[in-house]
């Protein structure tokens, strides 16, 4: 790959080595901390790129925090996001997405369909977290193996693990011109005796967004054809049609406290109401119940710090509509999930976990009309893993290794019954529907890793890793129409699995005022899985494009650095940072969706309670499509800022913040959306949002 072709990288050099060579002369007052295990997933410890992650919590995670996951994580080093409109978003890591970027919620799979498709939005209420987690190499694999792009956890608190002295909590509400958003939540943490009580709420009622220009990309008269045959003229302009977002949420749990640990449950109810702006429009119902349980035993016995025992059970349901309010599909998914995680002491240098985990689900879509199957018929998946975990510290040299084993089966209802292949007016090739059969695999994935301590301050590390992933319900067993993709989409019952060797090099500066990180990594593919555009549509089926689930090997190179001054400090901060990456298949051809390169600044200051920051990101046009993709993605460039004040008043700091976001109302869309919503639905115009927040 060629990554001259962007402007920007030709100075790329001159970057890499002011990064590399940050002065040793200036200030170092911090201190290197000792290595540290955290098995809730949060690595950010600034020690190391032998398993990169980043974790947002505090000031950091309230000034980027949206109504969705995908756009909360979209500008972080390495992330992107797709967007549906305000609904569903979910972050595209390293140009990988879908199944390949495991999302949970307090250490356990978060339960929803988010990895079929890039309408369905993940099912985790946002406005109550208190902390996102990224995780790669050998920290993700205690928690999957087919975590190819990455994974992420969302921590919400709800089982409590450390008696609060008094009643606890906080409150925020807040208000957004663009859609006349209005959020409101709450949460609380109270002691009754040997327990500690939590319960939070949310709310959050979002209208259709404004929009700079016209939603269909290039203007009016653009007349896209996504699709044989079949141009499309939209020219809204002013709000997004099916733009909105509505959602509400209730949480509680309960947590027995005592002198080695603490055993803990908690319920979730979830409700989102949500459109999609494709050229015809839609929405989607969308709800969830999910129950936690959680107990950690500490010093069990010889050789462990602790034991901990978790799982959860839930069950989600989603309803698609039509533009006209007619209910089309209904999707559901009950899962269960158990895991063990057994932390031991250190021994000749090295601190590890070894677990187990259990996991089942039945995936079920109903089509309303016919009351038959849709898109893929019913699929009971069983998952079973043992996983191990080390990291270590022998002088200059910090090590990590990890394994992890995985049994998983998928099992399709032999019932099924496929609709005619004749029925579909498929031209000019026809395809007949995958084989209902059952289907096993048996996956092993590793990693190692290192960081060598060149000099005080300065590592230079090295990490490998081989993850393997098992074919989804949808990629082996679909047939039929996906109205939010415009596409036909048939399965591969006979797809084998596929295979990721991540290799990455990096370099970090951890102390002085100026730090800097520095990545470079190259993901080869065996067996890659991908929809393929066969060239063929659907003419009863509003001439839907055909694609094939297929495979091939490919590969993603890509690089991302940082440089800060005097950051998260009181004072005047800096950031310089940029990201690219860019898949191809072995064979020839760019993968689809993949993220634009990107650079960008970032100034803040805090001092006495006052915090303000400034962001500026200019993404690249993205011409590098697939065959079959439209384009190209224009570039863009995105101005946020945000302003805050806090001060203690008796009891409670109060908070009262502004944000601004997308300050030059450029015309904003995401080359990791499909085409169906790229090209019809931008990102939000200018925006302004105020709130107030109280902690107590």
């Amino acid at each position: 790959m060629n990554y001259w072709h962007y402007p920007f990288l030709k100075s790329a050099p001159l970057l890499l080595v002011i990064m590399l060579t940050s002065s040793h002369s200036l200030a170092q007052s911090d201190v290197d901390s000792s290595l540290q295990i955290n098995v809730s997933g949060s690595r950010d410890d600034g020690q190391g790129f032998l398993s990169p992650s980043k974790s947002l919590s505090g000031d950091e995670l309230q000034n980027k925090l949206s109504g969705t996951l995908g756009a909360t994580l979209a500008n972080e080093l390495g992330v992107s996001a797709t967007g549906f409109g305000a609904g569903a978003s979910r972050p595209v890591i390293r140009g990988l997405e879908g199944a390949r970027v495991q999302i949970l919620q307090n250490g356990l799979s978060v339960g929803d369909v988010s990895s079929i498709s890039a309408d369905h939005a993940v099912a985790n209420p946002m406005q109550n977290t208190h902390q996102i987690e990224i995780l790669r190499g050998a920290s993700a694999l205690m928690y999957g193996s087919g975590s190819s792009g990455g994974l992420v956890n969302v921590v919400n608190d709800r089982i409590v693990t450390s008696m609060p002295d008094a009643l606890s909590g906080a409150i925020n509400t807040s208000y957004e011109t663009v859609n006349q958003g209005k959020t409101g939540n709450i949460e609380l943490d109270a002691p009754a005796g040997p327990l500690a009580l939590h319960v939070d709420s949310s709310i959050s009622n979002s209208n259709n967004y404004q929009i700079p220009g016209y939603a269909e990309q290039g203007g009016p008269n653009a007349n896209w054809s996504i699709n044989p045959g079949n141009p499309i003229n939209i020219p809204y302009s002013g709000k997004l049609p099916f733009s909105y977002s509505n959602q509400n949420s209730l949480g509680l749990g309960a947590s027995y406290l005592h002198s080695d640990g603490y055993t803990g449950i908690s319920l979730e109810r979830m409700n989102h109401n949500y459109g999609i702006p494709t050229y015809e429009g839609g929405f989607i119902q969308q709800s969830q119940n999910r129950y936690d349980f959680a107990h950690q035993t500490n010093d069990p016995f010889d050789g462990f710090s602790s034991v901990k025992i978790s799982a959860a059970n839930s069950n989600y349901q989603h309803t698609e509509f039509t533009n006209n309010g007619l209910a089309s599909t209904q999707w559901n998914n009950t899962s269960s999930e158990a895991r063990l995680d057994l932390t031991h002491k250190e021994v000749l240098g090295s601190k590890g976990v070894i677990g187990a985990q259990i996991t089942g689900s039945t995936l079920n879509a109903v089509d309303l009309t016919t009351n038959s199957y849709a898109i893929v018929p019913q699929t009971k998946s069983n998952s079973t893993a043992l996983f191990w975990v080390e990291e270590g510290r022998y002088g200059p040299l910090k090590t990590n290794l990890g394994a992890r084993y995985n049994y998983a089966a998928q099992n399709p209802n032999s019932a099924t019954q496929f609709p005619s292949q004749g029925a579909q007016g498929f031209t000019p090739n026809t395809y007949g529907p995958p084989t209902i059969q059952n289907r096993e695999f048996n996956l092993m994935s590793y990693s190692a890793g290192g960081v060598f301590d060149v000099a005080r301050g300065y590592g230079l590390g090295l990490a490998y890793t081989v993850s393997q992933r098992a074919p989804t319900p949808q990629e082996l067993y679909s047939y039929g129409p996906h109205d939010s993709t415009a596409t036909f989409d048939i399965g591969n019952s006979n797809l084998a699995t596929e295979t990721s060797h991540n290799l990455e090099l990096s370099f970090q500066k951890t102390l002085g005022l100026v730090r800097s990180k520095v990545s470079v990594y190259r993901n080869q593919f065996s067996n890659y899985i991908y929809g393929f555009y066969t060239g063929s549509y659907s003419t009863a089926n509003e001439n839907f494009s055909v694609v094939q689930a297929s495979q091939a090997n490919a590969n993603i190179r890509g690089a991302e650095g940082e440089l800060t001054y005097n950051w998260n400090q009181t004072g005047i901060g800096g950031r310089l940072f940029g990201d690219i990456s860019q898949g191809s298949f072995n064979a020839g051809g760019n993968l689809p969706l993949q993220p634009a390169p990107r650079l960008g600044t970032e100034l803040a200051y805090q001092r006495e309670g006052w915090l303000t920051s400034a962001t500026y990101i200019y993404s690249y046009q993205q011409n590098r499509l697939a065959s079959w993709e439209t384009g190209p993605t224009p570039s863009y460039m995105l101005l946020n800022a945000n302003l805050s004040y806090t001060e203690r008043i008796g009891k409670i700091n109060w908070t009262g913040y502004m944000s601004l976001k997308n300050l030059l109302n450029e015309d904003i869309r995401y080359s990791t959306t499909p085409m169906a919503v790229r090209l019809y639905a931008p990102q939000p115009g200018r925006s302004l949002m105020v709130g107030v927040r109280a902690a107590f």
